[in-house]
């Protein structure tokens, strides 16, 4: 495995589930030999900034996101005592400051919730944006125990229609073979609407050709990588069914899930589809979120 060049960056807010991601980017940074930036993001400066002090002393928005990233360095550095850690205080909102990481980052890490009112619901605005609209891989960060501490030894990733050669597809292999655990890897397909009876007998069970077709695919999407990785052990599975509900359920028993998102190349919308949408709500382990370009090479039509 090579260094990882680029750092990998984790949004710190001070919130129980962003500590989740301080823990997991730096068990993850450590695998990957690679340093970890943490950054803050608030706006503290535009309500702060206009109103006089009286004095010297720093905006109390900003001493708070310093206390906050300073405990988190330290959290990591505890847990990874040889880790490289960076931090920074960034006067903006946290989607663009994030998405702004990562143009020169090897991922970003996030939590699944945020703090404040909002912080109960399923996932944060915050990491749905991020994850919908970045340009590197984006991984938030959720599950049981089992699951953060990376214990079932197992990644699981998604190939859809579009992923042969895909970027998911490649990062997934790398991700376990610095792991030294196994891929298992899911191609779901869906039987076809009833036809004639008559005409199955000519042209044979239309089920077997759809589940025929994904397997067809996933051999062709994991061709090249199956090569590039031949250490890593790797399962492979088409059952039926929607993709979204399978990964979900097949979730609770990795340590990453891994999916593709395209990316038309513009900021209108989010971009994730639903079976990533699903999964960064409801996967019982982190999801990792891998975009790919609409005109990538790598891509085809199933």
């Amino acid at each position: 495995m090579g260094i990882m060049q680029a750092p990998l960056v984790v949004g710190v807010d001070g919130s129980e589930s962003s500590l989740q991601a301080v823990d997991w980017a730096a068990d993850e940074a450590a695998r990957h030999a690679t340093p970890l930036r943490m950054v803050y993001a608030s706006l503290w400066e535009r309500y702060e900034g206009a109103v006089p002090t009286g004095g010297l002393e720093r905006p109390a928005g900003r001493v708070l996101a310093e206390n906050i990233l300073g405990a988190a360095a330290e959290r990591a550095r505890l847990r990874v005592p040889a880790l490289a850690v960076t931090t920074d205080v960034l006067a903006e909102d946290a989607t663009s400051a994030l998405l702004r990481e990562g143009a020169s980052a090897s991922a970003v890490v996030v939590g699944s919730r945020g703090r404040g009112q909002l912080a109960s619901v399923l996932l944060g605005s915050v990491s749905l944006v991020v994850a919908a609209r970045s340009v590197c891989p984006v991984v938030v960060v959720r599950g049981d125990e089992v699951a953060l501490a990376s214990r079932h030894e197992r990644i699981l990733l998604g190939v859809g229609g579009r992923d042969v050669g895909a970027p998911a597809v490649r990062f997934a292999f790398r991700e376990a073979a610095t792991r030294g655990c196994a891929l298992v890897v899911l191609r779901t397909w869906r039987q076809p609407a009833g036809r004639p009876a008559e005409h199955q007998l000519v042209t044979g069970d239309p089920a077997d050709s759809a589940e025929a077709r994904a397997a067809a695919l996933l051999d062709k999407a994991l061709e090249g990588p199956a090569r590039e990785y031949p250490d890593v052990p790797v399962s492979r599975a088409t059952p039926e069914g929607p993709a979204a509900k399978i990964l979900v359920e097949r979730s609770a028993a990795a340590d990453l899930l891994v999916v593709g998102a395209r990316r038309q190349g513009s900021f209108i919308g989010l971009e994730l589809g639903r079976v990533a949408h699903r999964a960064l709500h409801h996967s019982a382990c982190p999801v990792a979120v891998v975009p790919q370009r609409v005109n990538d090479p790598a891509t085809t039509d199933a």
